[in-house]
Formats: structure tokens, sequence, C-alpha cells
């Protein structure tokens, strides 16, 4: 036996026609009569209807007299020159008038006809052109549904719209006082499989008169299937006409709502009685949602042109800024509150290389590590986005609320460029028309028994609760995140021409600064050495009455003092550029605690209390090695020392090929906000602005750690700062 699930169901080749209808089948070709559905004789004087086969209906006169002298008949040429293209006309049989319609599919041509039926409660009322003239999507849909009441009156009508999945959702209702309502009721993908949602898109009128009634076979001596795919009394599948019966229902009626040549939704109807609907009352409705569907493309389309024209008036703004500024990174800084809002995020990280600058509300910075060590591993585009990160990712990287959503932007991969926009997690409850729950049972079709899913029996409202995802990112932010991408890419070519012209006129200069720095340091030692000199024999001549002088003094020399301390740190910023290194295996116990020691003289600080651990020798220049660790012990000792109780701790550890140093102070801590700025020259932070210090030693580190093979980092919050060296493994 069998098994078939519901998206592999046949549904287009049942075999039979719904028993309203009556269908005949010719070949294309020599106009041969090859099947016909087996209530023909109810409307035909047919005497035997074997003879049919393989014979044109010319061959009876009598019995097909109406079909020979209509106007489609006679120019079958004309109307089945397209494929599946449906002309309608309207005969007579036994003194009863019929519709008429025909249309050619693969190799055959279908005649169909359907008692024509009178709808004394047609009232169109409405102009054509009410649909153009709404301005809200709700609107539309609710006139929609309005105007075809008046046509179709079933107990129950609804539009129906596709969600990404292929779920559907009732946005808009109308019905009897006495129903139920379903409206902003969710239905799962399975109700409407795939290959249902295919012939929505090819019929676009659906009806089933009767649940409930006996199907007509189809007679045919060919063996291979009839496709019943645009025929409007093609009979229902046993597993739909189920379904529908357990919904309560005992006729229904779709329209399809076609909009950019996409199945965006459905008009569907029930009603708890059986009911046919004429065959031009279906076209007329069929029109009306049409006209509807235009109106909410055109709706949308002018949604979509307003919203252009305020993102193209924002990127303009932005790059307006962006060419203020000299390199990719600081622009975006600047602009990173007006980034994250065009995308209509919670919070945006720009990351590049080392530098990282938060907005919003964003992740800590492990789990920031973990996210970006998991983009350049796992995504392949420029462009990534997911609404469910958290549940997706959240167990593998130990992620929070914060990182629900996610959009990430590499600018530049091996430069470890990036914009990663956050969403944090949205508390979903979707109420469903039921739990979608379905059980296996037998179907019998073709003589032959198939096991399939049966449809679920229950339609009560089912709330489910979704968790680990955000709001969906929907095409308007997917567009700001491509029109920051585009910015992005269009200010860096302008930026191209000019950064290259300069390069040449950079290299000079950074010599000849290069050179300057030596000379400065150099030339102007002397003359500050003499002029300090000077300055203190000055002040020992002075009497205890000239208290105002000595204050000027003291002040020039201690000024000396900060010339000289500056220069030097320019010299060893560029020795450490261009020195010739030496790479060998050194202990660092001795050398830390001689910087340690002498840094508590330095900054008057003797009762910090530094606490050395285990010291691994390290694969570094000797020179060089001492720069690094007395820029980072001075540093701590010197911003810890305000406090009650100063406290430095320097612990060495092996990594695999690697040796991490972690100097860890109780300082004054490193704001957020600021952290882009670390290694910059001359760059100090707001809060360090009350100690001595000119923004150069973390510039000399950095350039010293990146020269050795190693790196530098930092963890930093208002308890201190912890700075981790890491060196290679001798």
């Amino acid at each position: 036996m069998n098994f078939v699930e519901c998206h592999e169901e046949p549904i287009h080749i049942p075999g039979y026609i719904q028993s309203f209808g009556y269908l005949i089948g010719i070949d294309a070709k020599f106009h041969t009569i090859t099947f016909f559905s087996g209530n023909i004789e109810d409307i035909f004087d047919i005497e035997n209807k074997e003879e049919l086969f393989d014979k044109r209906l010319i061959d009876f006169p009598e019995s097909f007299e109406s079909i020979i002298n209509s106007d489609i008949y006679n120019s079958l040429e004309r109307f089945t020159k397209r494929e599946n293209e449906t002309h309608f006309d309207k005969v007579f049989f036994k003194k009863k008038e019929y519709h008429f319609s025909i249309f050619k599919n693969k190799g055959h041509i279908f005649l169909e006809f359907e008692e024509v039926m009178d709808n004394p409660n047609k009232r169109i009322t409405n102009k054509y052109d009410n649909f153009y003239i709404i301005e809200d999507e709700k609107d539309i849909w609710d006139q929609l549904l309005s105007t075809l009441s008046n046509i179709v009156n079933y107990d129950r009508m609804m539009i129906y719209k596709f969600m990404m999945d292929g779920s559907g959702k009732v946005i808009a209702e109308r019905r009897a006082e006495n129903m139920e309502s379903y409206l902003g009721l969710h239905y799962p993908e399975s109700d409407i499989p795939k290959q249902a949602r295919e012939l929505y898109l090819k019929k676009r009128k659906r009806i089933f008169s009767n649940v409930y009634s006996e199907v007509v076979p189809l007679l045919s001596k060919n063996v291979d299937p009839i496709d019943l795919s645009f025929t409007a009394s093609r009979g229902m599948s046993p597993v739909h006409a189920q379904y529908v019966k357990n919904s309560g229902a005992s006729s229904s009626f779709s329209i399809s709502i076609i909009i950019d040549d996409h199945l965006w939704g459905l008009v569907t109807c029930q009603n708890s009685a059986p009911k046919h609907i004429d065959l031009e009352d279906r076209v007329q409705a069929g029109v009306f949602t049409a006209l509807a569907s235009n109106a909410y493309s055109s709706f949308k389309s002018k949604k979509e042109l307003k919203y252009r024209l305020s993102l193209n008036k924002k990127c303009s703004q932005l790059k307006t800024e962006f060419l203020k500024h000299s390199n990719l990174f600081d622009s975006l800084v600047e602009s990173k509150t007006e980034i994250k809002e065009l995308a209509e995020a919670d919070g945006l990280v720009i990351i590049s290389d080392e530098q990282v600058v938060r907005d919003g509300v964003t992740p800590s910075w492990d789990i920031l590590e973990k996210i970006v060590l998991w983009a350049h591993e796992n995504t392949y585009e420029s462009i990534f986005v997911s609404r469910s990160f958290l549940k997706d990712y959240g167990e593998e990287l130990g992620l929070d609320e914060t990182a629900a959503g996610i959009a990430i932007y590499f600018a530049e991969r091996s430069k470890n460029e990036m914009l990663i926009w956050f969403r944090k997690e949205f508390d979903e409850h979707i109420s469903w028309a039921g739990k979608p729950d379905k059980k296996i049972g037998v179907l019998s079709q073709n003589g032959e028994d198939k096991q399939i899913i049966s449809p679920r029996t229950s339609f009560h409202i089912f709330t489910e609760n979704i968790k680990g995802n955000s709001k969906r990112w929907n095409a308007r932010n997917i567009n700001a995140i491509q029109a920051v991408r585009d910015l992005i890419l269009e200010t860096s070519h302008k930026n191209y021409s000019a950064i290259k012209r300069l390069n040449d006129e950079l290299k000079k200069v950074n010599e000849e600064l290069d050179s300057f720095s030596y000379t400065i340091s150099h030339d102007l030692g002397t003359p500050l050495t003499v002029i300090k000199l000077n300055a203190q024999m000055l002040l020992n001549m002075l009497t205890s009455e000239s208290e105002k002088s000595k204050y000027k003094i003291n002040a020039i020399i201690e000024e000396i003092d900060g010339m000289s301390e500056m220069m030097n740190d320019v010299l060893q910023l560029s020795r450490a550029k261009h020195s010739e290194i030496e790479l060998e295996s050194l202990e660092t116990l001795h050398t830390i605690h001689k910087i340690s020691e002498n840094a508590k003289i330095t900054y008057n600080s003797m009762n910090s209390e530094v606490i050395i651990k285990e010291c691994p020798e390290v694969l570094a220049d000797k020179t060089l090695l001492h720069q690094v660790f007395l820029n980072i012990i001075n540093n701590a000792i010197k911003y810890s020392s305000n406090q009650e109780n100063p406290r430095i701790e320097v612990e060495g550890v092996e990594e695999g090929p690697s040796i991490i140093y972690t100097i860890s102070d109780n300082g004054i801590g490193i704001p957020e906000e600021e952290k882009h700025r670390m290694f910059k020259i001359f760059s100090r932070m707001d809060n360090a602005k009350n100690f001595k210090g000119n923004g150069v030693g973390l510039s000399i580190v950095h350039r010293i750690m990146s020269r050795i093979g190693g790196s530098v980092d930092y963890e930093s919050n208002k308890e201190g700062t912890s700075f981790i060296l890491t060196f290679k493994k001798p």
C-alpha cells in the first residue's frame, strides 16, 4: 500500500468531475471525441455512449446540434489558438439554457457545460472605480467582500492572505451573525499545500457546490490520466472534501488574488448548506476580485514610492555625512544611530578589525565575538538576515534575547569590516484555527488503496507561543540595509581615486615625519634640559616671600617635563615602527617587577598592591617587550592610584601556541562609547584628563605587538580594566 503526503496528492487528475458539470474532450488536431463525463446522456440524446469514442461531434448531428451550430464550435481554430484560454457561450439543450465553456490543454479541447441559474438577489451597485479611491489596505478588502456579497452571498466570506512560509491568515471577513469569527486566525501550510496553491494560480475561480454529492466519472479509452486543471467542474480531492466537511461547511467557492503574478491570497467563501453559483456570477466575482487586487497593488506601489523617496532623502543625508570623514569607520560611527534606525533595528554594532562601536540594545562583547566568528565561518553572501537567530543558534552561541533577530553586512571580510543590526526577542502569539493535527487514513483511488494523511477535525482556536524569534525583517528593512551597503560602496569608490593619488604623498610625508620624530627628540632635548636647569636654579634663588614667582616657575618646569615626555613617546612610537627587531625567548618576571616598583614611585602610589603571578617566557624583542610592559603597567598604576586600595594583578598563561598575559587594575575603566579610540595616537578618554599623559602609550603597544606577531586587547567596566597581551610561545 502506497503512502501519499498531502502535498503529493495528484489533485489535478482526479478522474471525475462534480455533478453540476458536463464535460466532453476532443482531440485538438482531429476533433475526435477522446473522453467525456458519465452524465452527458442527461443533457444529450445518446443511445450508446461507447459509440462516441474516436468519432466527431458532427457525426451525431441530432445529439449535438446546439454545439455544432454555436459560434465557438464553428470557430474552433480561432478560439483555441492559445493554450488554456477560456471562451464562453450559451446554448440550449432540451429547452434548458447552459453555459458553454471551451479551452485547449495538452492536446485536448475541453467542452464544458453547466446549467444557467437565475440570481434574483444579485445587486451590483458599486462603481468599478470605487476600489481606486480607497486609501487603506483593510478598506479595499472589506469593500471587495461587500461587493461580492451582492453576487454570491455565502454564509462566510473571507480574505485569506498567504504568509512567506505558505501558511495563511484571515485578514478580512464577512459572515452571518450566528457564525463564529475567524478574523485574525492562522492556518497551517498543509491546509492548502503546494500543488493546490499552484492550481489556484492556474485556475483562478474554484467552486465546490455540494461536498456530499456523488462525483461523475470520466470515461476514456486512454489509460493516461486527464489533466483537469483548467476545468471549472473538476472534482475535489477526497482529503479536501473531508476537510470542508470537518469545518462544518457543505459548499465552498474560492477566487485567487493574484498580485505581481504571485498567489497573494484567496477570497474564500463557505456555506453551511449546498450552494451553486452560476458561471456568469462566478466570472463577475472574479472581475471584481481582479479590480480589488489591482487597487491593492496600486495602493502598495504608492506607499512604496513614498517610502523610496524618504529612503533616498535619508541616504543623501548620510552620504553627505560619510564624505566628511577620511575613513569608512569614522563615517559609520558618526552616523550609527541613523543607520540603526534606517533598518528599524534595536541595536547596531560597527566593527573594523579590532575596533568596535555599539548603538542601542546589543549583546555583550563575549557573545558578539562568537557571532562575528560564526558569521565568518557560516555566511557566504555579503548580506545575511535572520529573524530566528536566537531559536536556531541560541544554544550553540550562548545568545540572549538581544540577538533574536540579526542582519549582517560584510563591507570587507579580509579586514573584518562589518555592520550587525540586532532585534530583540518578540513574544509572538499565533492563534490557529484549530490544532493542525492529522491522522493516517486509507484512500481508494482508481482501484488502488493508498495511505494518506486525513485532515484535522478540530477548528477550535489554538494559541501557539513562539520563542526565539524577533519581529520579521520586512522588504523595507532589507532595502534599507542594501541602501547602506550601496552607500558604502559608492562613497568608497568616490574616495578611491583621491586615496590612490594621495598614497605616494602620504608615504613621503610619513618618511619625513619619522625623520622629524628622531630630529625633534634629539635636537630639542638639549635646549629643554638647559631651560629646565636654569628654571630650577632660578627657583632656588628666590626667597620665601616670592610664592607667586615660585608657583609660575614650577609650572614652567612641569610643562618642560610634559614636553620631554611627549617627545620621548613620539620617538618610541617611531622606533616601534622602524627599529630592527630580534625575536628571542625572554623571561618577563624581572622586567615586570622592576617596572612595577618604578611606576609606584613615579605616580606617587606606594600603597598600590601589585600581584605578580605566573610569568612564562615569551617570544619577543627585548627592547620592544620592555616598552610594552612599561606602558601597560604604568597605565594600570596611574589610573588606579586614586582608589582607596589600588590593586594591580599580572598573570601569564599558556594557551595552545600562545602565551597570554593579563594585566588587570581596579582603576577608572574605559567608557563604552570611547573604546573605538583606544589605540589611536594622542587619543585620551574624557575620564582620564585629570591624569598626566598624552595618549601615545597604547599606540606604541599596539604597533609593537603587531610587529612581533602578537596582539593586544582589553576588557573594561566600572570596576577597572584588563589588558590582554597575546605573544607567540617560544
